[in-house]
């Protein structure tokens, strides 16, 4: 699993808040990303582009 921090506010989360990366998925060339908050409470799904625009990679958890 991934680890990911948010760059800047983004989707009424504030900036610094981290997430897993819990599942990928690529369809027709799109990708999407369901990532989920540190707690396991909050989920939501986003585009690559959106990924890479907003959030920055921290670690790999295992």
């Amino acid at each position: 699993m991934k680890l990911y921090k948010l760059k800047k506010q983004f989707n009424g989360y504030q900036k610094g808040t981290q997430f897993y990366l819990i599942a990928e998925s690529e369809f027709i060339g799109v990708k999407e990303f369901v990532l989920r908050t540190n707690d396991l409470k909050n989920r939501i799904l986003i585009n690559e582009k959106e990924l890479l625009k907003n959030f920055s990679y921290i670690k790999e958890i295992f």
